[in-house]
């Protein structure tokens, strides 16, 4: 089921922001004249990500550094952190990417595939 969460050219080219489906809070992005959508909260330590910063398709979570491609989900990197401190948060934590979801635009509208789980 898609839930309209924007108007077409709410979100400048290279822009994003959060938006709340269905009770989870969910990113929503501009890129390479798509729109694109995700869980908004990091699986390092839970920072909204819409507080980062978007390079292409990758977002940087504004709270250790970690790397996601919104275009598929995929870790680019995982918490920029020193050495040992590093190592210990991987074995802690194992790097994993993010949900993207469906995002369609139509009629003026950007919709988003609410999703479960």
């Amino acid at each position: 089921m898609f839930v309209e969460v924007a108007k077409e050219g709410d979100i400048a080219e290279g822009a994003m922001k959060e938006v709340t489906v269905g009770g989870q809070k969910v990113l929503l992005a501009r890129a390479g004249g798509r729109y694109l959508a995700a869980l908004g909260a990091c699986p390092h330590m839970g920072a909204s990500l819409a507080g980062g910063r978007l390079e292409g398709t990758v977002v940087t979570c504004p709270r250790h550094g970690s790397q996601f491609d919104l275009a598929d989900g995929r870790v680019v990197r995982w918490a920029q952190l020193p050495g040992v401190v590093a190592a210990i948060g991987k074995a802690i934590k194992k790097p994993r990417g993010i949900r993207v979801l469906a995002v369609r635009a139509e009629a003026g509208k950007v919709l988003v595939e609410l999703t479960s789980g």
